[in-house]
């Protein structure tokens, strides 16, 4: 009998729900790194301690963000300028890591990954494509997607920060906010880049609800479910509901949501933010992803916003492309497959069905969509347009590319139940 593979597999692998520090990503500096004396010494010692706790502590089962946010949490005595440089350098470090000789001392590894960072982004055309392709991402990837030169100089480049207003208010927060970059025309001047080095979770307008820190490609997920106020929808994975939120925004706050998900925390997460955006149109509930439903309601609209291996955000988080094997990837297709059908029963006749995956690899997402299709007959693949490119072709299914946008990688499928 075939192993079903249980939901709750690997539920730190979930590059969508990866949040942002809330402060542009700047170049690492150390200015002082050659100093032979004096504070300056001391604080890059300071730094080179920390940053070398975080690469000991660090590993498969304890993500090095993660394990950055403890270690710098438990440092009562550091400025937040000293934070920023040790979380820099720790991001570098794994972003660079095909380039760098472990045999070598720490210090070494640590400056030649700032040497390659810096010559990146002063000439990102003296690294030949060849080289990219071959160490930015493991071996094993090449089995499960086509890695291409674009794809590698996206993610050796520094990640950007993006932003989702209340709508209608993308261009008066981008003012206020200053060193914010308006993405497009209409709705999309929701759609906002900062620029600046601002500690967003620290501003008024951050506290107001003005605005949440979400990924362009993970707001162009929620455009592409195109719901409408009065609807109800089903955001099957919610995590801490940022694709929750802007749905019910699209919505209008009118219409309902059910949002769940596996973990309590999580959905608590959602509520404080569900709070803070004045958002009330959406219940909670448990779901581990099995056969039986939270509700016996039946639904306009169903996202799976599935649990997967990441592979989209390699860019915004480095250290998981060395914890990432094959084997993850091959049983995460299980569970969504899993996922997908379990949900299918939810949806009214003439209801929508969205998945959704921050990952690009063949196993996740085509091998995924031909199992479903096989299965349920009754559903028809619906062509989506591109959200972000107003009056592209519509396509099915849908890749966002992290060389396209400056976001993560996206894949995005969708059908209507007949």
């Amino acid at each position: 009998m075939k192993r079903i593979v249980s939901f709750a597999i690997n539920p730190k692998r979930r590059g969508s729900c990866a949040r942002s520090s809330g402060r542009h990503p700047l170049p690492i500096r150390l200015t002082a790194w050659r100093c032979p004396s004096g504070q300056a010494e001391t604080t890059v010692v300071k730094i080179l301690r920390l940053a070398s706790a975080v690469f000991g502590k660090s590993s498969r089962e304890a993500p090095a963000d993660k394990v950055l946010r403890e270690t710098l949490r438990s440092q009562h005595d550091l400025t937040r300028n000293e934070g920023f440089l040790v979380s820099r350098i720790v991001f570098a470090y794994y972003r660079w890591l095909g380039w760098l000789k472990l045999e070598e001392p720490l210090r070494d590894q640590v400056r030649h990954a700032q040497d390659l960072a810096e010559r990146f982004a002063a000439r990102p055309e003296s690294f030949s494509n060849e080289e990219l392709v071959e160490r930015t991402a493991p071996a094993w990837l090449r089995n499960e997607m086509e890695v291409t030169p674009a794809w590698a100089r996206a993610l050796q480049s520094e990640p950007r920060l993006w932003l989702r207003s209340r709508p209608g208010q993308g261009r008066a927060l981008a003012a206020r906010l200053g060193d914010t970059h308006i993405f497009g025309q209409g709705s999309l001047s929701e759609i906002l880049e900062y620029r600046g080095a601002e500690d967003l979770f620290r501003t008024r307008e951050f506290h107001a609800g003005e605005f949440e820190l979400q990924d362009i490609s993970s707001q162009a997920v929620s455009l592409a479910c195109d719901p409408e106020p009065g609807e109800t929808w089903w955001d099957a994975c919610a995590g801490e509901g940022g694709k929750t939120l802007h749905l019910s925004e699209l919505m209008e706050n009118k219409g309902l949501i059910w949002a769940t998900d596996r973990a309590a925390w999580r959905l608590q997460k959602l509520k404080q933010r569900a709070a803070r955006a004045r958002m009330f149109n959406y219940r909670t509930a448990l779901w581990n992803g099995g056969p039986k439903l939270p509700t016996k309601t039946r639904f306009d609209g169903v996202l799976i916003d599935a649990p997967c291996s990441g592979t989209g955000t390699w860019g915004r988080n480095p250290h998981a492309r060395w914890t990432t094997t094959l084997q993850d990837v091959r049983e995460l297709g299980e569970v969504q497959k899993q996922l997908l059908a379990n949900a299918a029963a939810a949806l009214k006749p003439g209801g929508r069905l969205v998945y959704a995956v921050c990952t690009l690899t063949r196993s996740e997402t085509f091998a995924v969509v031909e199992t479903f299709e096989k299965q349920f007959a009754e559903f028809e693949r619906l062509a989506l347009s591109n959200p972000l490119e107003p009056g592209s072709i519509p396509a099915t299914p849908l890749w966002l590319l992290p060389q396209q946008f400056g976001g993560n990688g996206m894949f995005i499928a969708a059908w209507v139940k007949k």
